[in-house]
């Protein structure tokens, strides 16, 4: 029997952005080591992928932007922009190190470089660079402000300033004129208002989160890899609105916001499956066989094709 825990709390937790082992008194510590929750190792495909895979090396991360999909490869560290339609030969846009992350930005696409960069791509493969330090790791867009995630320097980059504070900045997600930021290690997003010095309230987000994305009603919806649930919060205040059950380590996550899908990849069996959550509950409407690892997972809001990478190197698969 399916089964949906709707959890509401009345106020969030102050915390700081200290480490457990500096500061074991933290409401959000775990265990008495942080390990950050990673992709489930998946089995063996036992079931044939569902539409059609393209031959490609390990993928790190795909996205869509400006009529491209655009594919983060590690061997050589590159990414492959297609035709969404899959109708030419890709243009393969060398990187100065494998990226952690792409990101959508109107037509470009961001490729994030923990070794010190984020690259723009352009449609057309011209790039641009700009030098990150501190361990680049996500970007995202908030109130015409740019805001990186730097991993190693636990704060936020804010056009020129900082939010400090910040235990591990895994994860940025833009609501509105806020942003939410996911800790990996502590399991817990957090508010930031990219006009504050540090970041606000912070909760709990099951036993090991790993990704998020927001919706077009302002919710942030993030997957517990570790524990096997899909969560919802809602901000201003930061409230946790949902819990749902969804076994097998959940990861990659992609929000369709022309059909209110939210597509999630199962690495522990290599699945996606796509929730409808335009309602308050999260509908199963879509369940397909993957490639083997699917670690990444984005979506053509056009034409609502999906696309999954694998992590160890099966492919790109075409749903759609």
């Amino acid at each position: 029997m399916r089964r949906l825990a709707v959890v509401v709390l009345t106020g969030a937790v102050l915390v700081s952005g200290c480490a457990a082992e500096e500061n074991p008194a933290d409401p959000l510590q775990l265990a008495a080591t942080l390990e950050p929750a990673r992709p489930e190792v998946s089995p063996e495909q036992s079931a044939t992928p569902e539409g059609r895979v393209l031959p490609l090396g390990r993928a790190t991360s795909v996205a869509v932007a400006g009529g491209r999909v655009a594919v983060a490869l590690t061997d050589p560290p590159s990414v492959a922009l297609y035709p969404v339609d899959l109708s030419g030969e890709p243009v393969v846009v060398p990187l100065p190190g494998p990226a952690e992350r792409l990101v959508a930005v109107g037509d470009a696409v961001e490729a994030v470089v923990p070794s010190g960069v984020v690259v723009t791509i352009r449609p057309d493969g011209s790039t641009s660079q700009r030098a990150v330090e501190g361990g680049p790791v996500d970007v995202a867009r908030v109130d015409g402000a740019t805001l990186v995630a730097q991993r190693d320097l636990k704060q936020v980059a804010v056009d020129g300033r900082v939010v400090s504070g910040i235990s591990s900045p895994d994860r940025l997600v833009a609501v509105g004129d806020a942003a939410v930021v996911l800790d990996r290690p502590r399991s817990a997003v957090f508010d930031l208002d990219p006009a504050a010095e540090s970041p606000g309230a912070g909760l709990r987000a099951g036993e090991g989160a790993t990704n998020a994305v927001a919706d077009r009603f302002g919710r942030v919806f993030v997957v517990d890899t570790r524990g096997g649930e899909l969560m919802a919060f809602s901000t201003a205040p930061l409230i946790m609105r949902l819990r749902y059950p969804l076994p097998g380590a959940p990861y990659g996550m992609a929000y369709d916001e022309a059909r209110d899908l939210v597509w999630i990849t199962l690495t522990g069996r290599n699945e996606v499956v796509g929730f409808d959550v335009a309602g308050g509950e999260p509908v199963e409407e879509h369940r397909f066989a993957t490639v083997r690892q699917p670690d990444s997972v984005a979506v053509d809001p056009g034409s609502g094709r999906v696309f999954v990478a694998s992590g160890d190197g099966r492919g790109m698969q075409v749903i759609g």
